[in-house]
């Protein structure tokens, strides 16, 4: 609970300094993982173009919490978190997985190989553990920096060639 109030006041700090509007930060306990949702009227600027700024404010946040947290606990566990805006995390999961299922289906309907628009490691990461357990699609990243991004292969039903 006591990171809780740090990481909301570091945020808070952070998006007054930077003069951006906002009406609460709420938190959300998700398992082991924390997510501070920042309500704004004026998400698009906190957002930025394809995710580019709360990418960079998630960063920021997390080096700084970092670096203040360690310097005042003995604790060996970081604090697993991240910042949001207008639950746009959330609702991008969401069209990354339902792209991901019709790029599936497509690669089984052709039985070939399909390949996702480059996205983060993040972004990727949720893809790949998505598939882990669908027997017939195989995953995997190609590409360097901004243009890595995941390709599905069709694999087959394994369990009709025994």
């Amino acid at each position: 609970m006591e990171h809780q109030t740090h990481i909301r006041q570091i945020i808070e700090t952070l998006l007054n300094r930077l003069g951006v509007p906002f009406q609460e930060i709420t938190v959300i306990e998700q398992g082991d993982r924390l997510a501070f949702v920042i309500k704004s009227s004026d998400s698009s600027i906190l957002i930025g173009t394809r995710g580019a700024h709360i990418s960079a404010i998630n960063h920021l946040v997390k080096r700084i919490v970092g670096k203040k947290l360690n310097a005042v606990s003995t604790d060996a566990n970081p604090v697993d978190f991240y910042v949001d805006v207008n639950d746009y995390h959330d609702r991008l999961l969401g069209e990354i997985r339902t792209k991901a299922q019709i790029l599936a289906e497509r690669a089984r309907s052709f039985k070939t190989t399909v390949e996702m628009d480059p996205m983060s490691s993040y972004e990727r990461m949720i893809i790949h553990t998505f598939f882990e357990g669908v027997p017939d699609i195989e995953t995997h990243s190609e590409g360097t920096g901004s243009q890595r991004r995941i390709v599905l292969k069709y694999v087959g039903d394994i369990s009709a060639s025994l």
